[in-house]
């Protein structure tokens, strides 16, 4: 997209909100319905965090959705943005026991998590392995 058309979607994008904003209802609509969604965005990017794929880009889409009605989620998303880019900037910056230990220490938790919620033992039973020890300590997934 170019970057004349981007600014004209911009514009345009603008404009009907600002129309919205004339009508008191509509806007509290519209702003209910964009709080629910980036607030469940970000839910979700938090709980994807610990696992390999995109929970730290979920967390920022969700905070983003929030940004464009709250003045607190973009100062909220500007913290966590410094924030993040810091701590991976450390941790690049370590030897490499430390990643190593990191790698760990997040396979760790995603095996945690998928014993807990009974994903090891429903796995496990696909390919015939029935262990006492994979069944959930919680009961969920039996």
């Amino acid at each position: 997209m170019t970057e004349g058309r981007r600014a004209a979607l911009a514009r345009r994008w603008a404009h009907r909100r600002d129309k919205l904003r004339q009508r008191p209802a509509a806007d509290m609509t519209y702003r209910i319905a964009v709080g629910v969604i980036g607030t469940v965005v970000f839910a979700v990017g938090i709980v994807a965090i610990p696992y390999p794929g995109p929970g730290w880009a979920i967390v920022f889409v969700g905070l983003g959705i929030l940004a464009t009605e709250f003045d607190w989620a973009q100062r909220l998303l500007a913290r966590v943005r410094e924030r993040y880019d810091a701590v991976m900037d450390w941790f690049k910056s370590q030897g490499l026991w430390v990643q190593v230990l990191g790698v760990a220490f997040t396979a760790l938790i995603v095996v945690g998590t998928l014993w807990l919620f009974g994903a090891l033992k429903l796995a496990a039973g696909l390919v015939g392995i029935e262990q006492a020890w994979l069944q959930s300590p919680i009961g969920i997934g039996s």
